[in-house]
């Protein structure tokens, strides 16, 4: 890559004007080598009210957008991430999806195929995996042996388009994904759709093929909001309040106890975001969250809903 081509400023734009779309597309506008360009939504006066104060440009056209723009995040709702996702790829275009990556594996695959045709970074946004890199947690030299994940909200008409496994759950089953090397091979949980609108909550615990188990608790219909997680290794314990962003660590391995005051601790997603923009710039060789890790995640997450029914 030459060095005019390391200084251009990359075009991004967003797809989905709703919260997550916002948060993003104030993102772009934020980070250093990147402008935001273009948000799409197929209500033109909901993508206009968002990218008008921005500085950016409005389409209800995905081809137009596809065209203006050099990188692509898809904050759509959940069911149409894969179908944006797919036509920003074929475009040629590097892709960050909100997550979940996909509602199902096929779609998964056929993200990961095209951006591998296409030679561009595909990443997906679980962004608490910037959380686990801040505390250093991403680097005890230990498996562990049990994990155990509390994330539970209250009731909000937002994400109704999935189960409370896709919409919350799959954090954690990200950072136990990423904490433990081997596969998992049994899922065992109970759940119940109290709203009609699929699985409100869900307690299941998952066992991986070296003897890690974790458990899963997460609730989109509690009374308060709570997420927590305790990772028990050999030699002790990490507790971790993600709301009150603290922890608790027995294991003789440091953690960094200012994780908050780092870059990463203060901003996870412009974290995430910029990890993506530098896997496109050919600086890092991956961004935080591959779309291949994301699929892996979809998978386990389909098993326990799959567990439940």
């Amino acid at each position: 890559m030459t060095q005019e081509a390391q200084v251009q400023v990359l075009k991004a734009g967003v797809v989905g004007a709703g919260v997550f779309g916002g948060y993003h597309a104030k993102k772009y506008v934020e980070l250093p080598g990147v402008e935001l360009a273009a948000v799409f939504d197929i209500d033109l006066a909901r993508a206009e009210a968002l990218a008008g104060p921005l500085g950016a440009k409005a389409y209800d056209d995905m081809d137009a957008f596809l065209a203006a723009v050099d990188v692509v995040t898809v904050a759509t709702p959940a069911v149409h991430h894969a179908k944006a996702a797919l036509a920003a790829l074929k475009a040629g275009k590097p892709v960050y999806s909100e997550k979940p990556l996909a509602v199902s594996p096929e779609d998964a695959d056929a993200l990961i195929a095209a951006a591998a045709k296409a030679g561009v970074p595909l990443a997906c946004g679980h962004q608490e995996r910037v959380v686990f890199q801040a505390m250093g947690l991403l680097d005890i030299p230990e498996q562990p042996t049990r994990l155990e994940a509390v994330r539970r909200g209250t009731p909000s008409d937002r994400n109704l388009d999935v189960s409370v496994v896709l919409d919350l759950m799959i954090h954690d089953i990200d950072l136990a994904l990423a904490l433990c090397a081997a596969d998992p091979v049994a899922v065992e949980g109970e759940g119940e759709a109290d709203r009609g609108y699929g699985l409100d909550w869900v307690k299941v615990e998952a066992t991986f093929a070296n003897g890690f188990t974790a458990v899963f608790d997460s609730s989109r219909v509690a009374q308060a909001r709570e997420r927590t997680m305790k990772v028990v290794y050999p030699s002790g314990e990490v507790e971790i309040d993600f709301l009150a962003r603290t922890f608790r660590n027995t294991t003789p391995f440091p953690l960094i106890e200012d994780f908050t005051e780092t870059p990463a601790g203060k901003d996870p997603l412009g974290q995430s975001v910029a990890g993506f923009l530098k896997a496109v710039r050919g600086e890092a060789p991956r961004p935080v969250v591959t779309g291949e890790e994301a699929a892996r995640a979809l998978d386990l997450a389909l098993a326990v809903e799959h567990s439940v029914d």
